[in-house]
């Protein structure tokens, strides 16, 4: 009997998928099976072009070159219509339904079942048919309530129930967890597990490393627009996933040599933000965190690990459900927005500098004083003469490539763009600095300059430099500037470090949650 007879075959095949943008290579011959009755996570860290492909697979974008096959015939869709026509369905990180509608009219919304010689809808019908759906989930609810009485768990089931109600082949499911709390992913879990018992072929988005292992059977790794590989989930280990999706690790586990500027500075100062217990349901597990005026507190970890959220939370610009913050000799409290962070002393630059960051149609000096005049109000204005001088001095101190002031910012490069947005925060002569991310998409040169400034902002004497909260997907530029590591893994604290204990290697190890003996 031949052997080769008894191996499935892949419901769905692409090879060499190929896709571009003008100045960008998006996707260059990436290849994936999906095979039936199997949970297949795709994973890679942010860029390596995990949206990209799905939105080829789904229609949204068409490759430039490569094959798509479905049940070993070619398959081109054209749109999201399309693609769910041929048994591709996809449920997105944002519950794309209408809560003002019933459960029964958003499973069914578009494809309304008719009767009758005018074609009414017939409700009994269709809500019988959404019972049905979410009873093969084991979830039994109101169908004739609108959307918006559900938790957002229960939305998430009633958009996998409207996935299955075209008859998928596939089921993809884009980051579907990362709202949700542990008891409401083990309930899509579960509803999960069903479905590959009957046979679904199942695309799993996530960043989590917990629950990857805990609901895959195939993992495939992208990394910088190319296929990494394909491995069965029992044989690859977390730190191999790791390794694979941020590239290999220095051959030394000995700790970076770093250099005499980014060297220890003198001794930390006080406190000056303290938070305990910080967290948010969903989005972050409660944490103890301390930062000290004169000392680089770099934050670590994948992406989707809780960085972000973390900085967010710090800064007010998301609401905290748990703990407290004390800055200063402040009472313990927690922000209601980022004005109160800044009445506080804390400056926060943004990882998403198109969106919350860098306005692009504003001049240079515009950006720069806008932290600064929105904490005074706009019923005191910043004379002109006083923010030309503000923005001139620091263009000239962070070396900010602009032939005036006056130019729009939006026609700055992109390192000189992030160096505006540094000084936004300078001006205001912030306590603690929370800078996420603002090495990212920015020149090799000026990633240099921005990791020497942010190390000089905190070298000051007697321990009153500035305190800087550092956060960065590039692992050496994270042990090159801090002098504390706090790791996070899966939305939750993973363990800190001191200076010195940690070799990119070792770091590794911590992030992908690997037992580590340190050196005594």
């Amino acid at each position: 009997m031949d052997a080769a007879a008894n191996v499935p075959q892949p419901v769905l095949e692409l090879s060499g998928i190929d896709k571009g943008f003008p100045g960008v290579k998006a996707l260059s011959d990436v290849s994936l099976r999906l095979f039936p009755g199997e949970v297949h996570t795709l994973m890679g860290q942010n860029g390596a072009g995990k949206s990209t492909l799905i939105k080829v697979l789904t229609g949204l974008y068409q490759a430039d070159a490569g094959s798509i096959r479905l049940d070993g015939r070619p398959i081109a869709p054209r749109s999201t219509l399309d693609a769910q026509a041929l048994g591709i369905s996809t449920v997105y990180q944002e519950v794309n339904l209408c809560p003002n509608l019933s459960v029964a009219e958003n499973i069914f919304i578009g494809r309304y079942p008719r009767a009758g010689l005018f074609g009414a809808i017939d409700w009994r019908l269709m809500q019988s048919e959404a019972r049905r759906l979410l009873a093969q989930m084991h979830i039994d609810i109101d169908v004739r309530a609108p959307l918006s009485r559900y938790s957002l768990s229960i939305q998430q089931m009633v958009a996998i129930a409207r996935a299955l109600n075209i008859s998928a082949r596939v089921l993809i499911l884009d980051e579907p967890t990362s709202s949700l709390d542990e008891a409401a992913v083990q309930l899509l879990f579960g509803v999960l597990r069903r479905l590959r018992e009957q046979g679904m072929a199942i695309l799993f988005v996530t960043h989590f490393l917990e629950q990857t292992y805990a609901i895959s059977d195939r993992i495939t790794v992208m990394r910088n627009g190319e296929t990494e590989g394909e491995y069965a989930c029992s044989a690859l280990s977390r730190l191999a996933l790791v390794n694979k999706m941020v590239g290999a690790p220095a051959e030394s586990a000995q700790p970076l040599e770093q250099p005499a500027q980014a060297g220890p500075g003198a001794a930390r100062g006080r406190p000056v933000l303290r938070a305990e217990g910080l967290g948010r349901r969903g989005m972050l597990k409660p944490l103890d965190l301390e930062i000290r005026a004169g000392e680089v507190l770099g934050l670590c970890g994948l992406l989707g690990s809780g960085r972000t959220e973390t900085a967010r939370l710090l800064f007010g610009a998301d609401a905290a459900d748990s703990g407290s913050i004390q800055t200063g000799g402040q009472a313990a409290r927690l922000f209601a927005s980022p004005r109160d962070a800044i009445a506080a002393g804390i400056g926060f630059c943004s990882e998403d500098r198109k969106h919350e960051g860098a306005i692009l149609e504003l001049s240079v000096r515009e950006n720069i004083v806008l932290a600064l005049q929105a904490r005074k109000g706009l019923l005191r204005a910043i004379p002109a003469a006083e923010q030309r001088e503000l923005a001139d001095h620091y263009i000239a101190r962070l070396g900010i490539k602009t032939p005036d002031a006056e130019m729009p910012i939006g026609l700055l490069s992109g390192g000189n763009q992030q160096k505006a947005l540094l000084a936004r925060w300078l001006v205001t002569s912030p306590k603690l600095l929370i800078l996420d991310e603002p090495t990212r998409g920015i020149d090799v040169r000026a990633k240099e300059e921005i990791m020497d400034y942010v190390t000089a902002l905190s070298r000051q004497a007697d321990g009153q430099g500035m305190a800087v909260l550092f956060i960065s997907s590039e692992l050496p530029e994270v042990l090159r500037c801090s002098d504390r590591l706090l790791v996070l893994r899966d939305r939750q604290a993973g363990g800190e470090y001191a200076r010195g204990e940690l070799s990119e290697a070792s770091l590794l190890a911590v992030i992908a949650g690997e037992a580590l003996e340190l050196a005594a």
